[in-house]
């Protein structure tokens, strides 16, 4: 399941704050910050079969592609692949449960991907699931 949390902007002479008050972080025990070292590189698959993960863009824009996994120990090439197309403009979280594999492109210079999970650092090695990047053939 994919959920957006909606966020917002207050701004005044002072600047701005961006904020996603409906997002409940009471689940989440750690968070990363991932940045391509270009436009042309695509970061994944990597799966989670019991971890969820969300997203919200700290900078510039990023694609998104998502594929939730059908058989753990050999996933169809075929399944469906969405596309997201996160920036900072829309402001919001996005919430992937379990069992999706992702993999993530840089659209603009210098853009930054803040990631939550729910579990530790010492779950990560118990549920990685990595593919080639041309494994699933839905890929646009």
């Amino acid at each position: 399941m994919i959920d957006f949390i909606k966020g917002g902007i207050a701004k005044d002479a002072r600047g701005q704050i961006r904020f996603v008050n409906d997002f409940d972080m009471s689940l989440v025990k750690r968070f990363y910050i991932i940045k391509n070292v270009d436009l042309t590189l695509v970061r994944g698959w990597r799966a989670h079969r019991i971890e969820q993960r969300w997203f919200y863009v700290l900078s510039g824009s990023f694609a998104i592609d998502i594929v939730q996994i059908d058989n753990w120990d050999t996933a169809s090439t075929d399944l469906s692949v969405e596309r997201l197309v996160l920036s900072t403009d829309q402001n919001q979280v996005v919430h992937l449960s379990t069992g999706y594999a992702t993999a993530f492109q840089a659209l603009e210079e210098n853009s930054e991907l803040l990631v939550f999970s729910d579990f530790g650092i010492d779950n990560a090695s118990k549920d990685d699931y990595t593919y080639p990047l041309d494994y699933f053939i839905n890929r646009k």
